[in-house]
């Protein structure tokens, strides 16, 4: 295996070992931001922790990891994709990658967010409709028993209360409308995913280097990580309301009386509107609190070279 194919092959391990780690610690804290995210007013959760405990009490606790399944799945190639090809681009417009040029590291933080969003959109896609039935559950119990017009993904006639699953969700999605049924809010997931690369990875990469170590050649794991957290966090609020606008378009089943969108300018005009510019930044404390160690142990993983350190074992 030649030096250039080694080193490929070490980000992609580096990049799903960090995906995979951070997931799991995570997750309860997405899907709290999701729900909030998705319900109209502070009828059923009145903040991150509220969502939390009411989602531990009726779902126990693994309800707190419900779609984590996909995102473990998934978040591996998708973290593999960030990280490569931002790594790559740099390479690509900075000579040697390390010197400082905002432009080129804003472009190849862009190109790097316009290629993971081939994982990303169905992962996210997928999981929102996961995370979200524990509110709709809770929504229809708080609600008179009248029927509810969404569309369940089960069959029968306790479909409106049984589980769904990624499986069946997908596969409704591809037998009704094919490709497209996955990639749905794929816009809404480029508008946040490229300003949050281009804001992200300058940002980490100019943080990072204010720790580097001559006789190491890099930073230290605590610097590393500190770098992606505060990073991560900044971008991450920054987008918050891009984020909301994708939660929202990507949601599937509406609970009673909530609104269908038909693109991403009617999503933000009725939210607006209904909501007041208050709802665009909901969920952004816990976006913060979800997005800061993700990057930070991703970033600690790729500095520390846990894919090199695997391949080592292979010779």
């Amino acid at each position: 295996m030649s030096t250039k194919d080694l080193s490929v092959t070490a980000k992609l391990i580096n990049g799903g070992v960090a995906g995979l780690v951070g997931v799991t610690c995570v997750f309860p804290i997405d899907l709290a931001k999701t729900r909030l995210q998705n319900q109209h007013g502070k009828d059923i959760y009145k903040g991150m922790i509220d969502c939390l405990m009411k989602t531990a009490r009726a779902d126990g606790f693994l309800g707190m990891y419900r779609g984590a399944a996909v995102n473990l799945t998934l978040v591996t190639p998708e973290k593999a994709i960030k990280l490569a090809a931002n790594d790559f681009f740099r390479q690509l417009l900075m000579e040697d990658g390390m010197q400082r040029n905002l432009k080129m590291e804003m472009l190849a933080g862009c190109g790097a967010g316009i290629c993971q969003v081939v994982v990303t959109c169905p992962m996210e896609m997928l999981k929102i409709q996961l995370q979200d039935a524990g509110r709709l559950a809770a929504h229809r119990q708080g609600s008179a028993s009248a029927p509810s017009s969404s569309r369940s993904y089960s069959t029968g006639s306790a479909s409106t209360h049984k589980r769904p699953s990624a499986t069946l969700i997908a596969w409704e999605l591809l037998r009704t409308q094919g490709l497209a049924g996955l990639y749905k809010g794929l816009g809404a997931t480029l508008l946040r995913d490229i300003p949050f690369s281009i804001i992200y990875f300058p940002l980490f990469a100019n943080l990072n280097n204010l720790g580097f170590n001559e006789s190491t050649g890099k930073a230290s794991f605590a610097h590393s990580f500190m770098s992606g957290c505060v990073a991560g966090s900044v971008a991450a609020v920054t987008v918050t309301p891009l984020d909301v606008l994708k939660t929202r378009i990507q949601t599937l089943k509406k609970g009673l009386g909530e609104d269908s969108y038909s693109g991403i300018t009617d999503c933000a005009r009725k939210l607006w509107i209904q909501e007041g510019p208050s709802a665009l930044m909901k969920g952004a404390g816990c976006r913060a609190l979800v997005i800061a160690p993700l990057f930070g142990i991703a970033q600690g993983v790729y500095f520390i070279g846990i894919g090199e350190r695997i391949l080592k074992c292979f010779e």
